[in-house]
């Protein structure tokens, strides 16, 4: 037995000549809205009110980021915008009065550490080599 599969099934259906139902309620909102400007308000107004919504129109029909509708990342960014935030990790300074003689410890050996020599591997090396040198010079004695 044999069975079709379905083949191109993210593509959506044109209905309205070379628009999808999307695309088309997308231009005849916004075309509607800007009848109703043109019609009601002075034509500056109207122009002016009119071009951020054409614009949102066609960016909702057309546009699309990284193969997703534009629709979609206008919903993803309104959620990021409006969503509680998790913040695992907030630095905060200790004020003067909070020093514990532990944090004072801390601060202390920190800056020691800061003024100390580095140890590289040569050196390690050699320090190493000069105790074990030493050290059998005094079983000998």
């Amino acid at each position: 037995m044999e069975y079709q599969v379905p083949q191109f099934i993210d593509v959506e259906d044109r209905i309205i000549g070379p628009l999808t139902l999307k695309q088309f309620i997308y231009i005849a909102g916004a075309g509607g809205l800007c009848i109703i400007f043109f019609v009601y308000l002075p034509i500056v107004f109207a122009l002016l009110f009119s071009v951020p919504i054409v614009a949102l129109a066609v960016a909702l029909a057309f546009y699309k980021m990284n193969g997703k509708p534009f629709i979609e990342i206008l919903e993803a960014s309104f959620n990021y915008y409006t969503g509680a935030k998790l913040f695992l990790w907030k630095h905060e300074v200790p004020k003067e009065k909070e020093r514990t003689p532990a944090t004072e410890a801390a601060d202390r050996a920190a800056r020691s550490a800061r003024g100390a020599p580095k140890l590289t591997r040569g050196k390690l090396s050699e320090l190493a080599w000069s105790l074990d040198v030493k050290s059998r010079n005094d079983l000998k004695n």
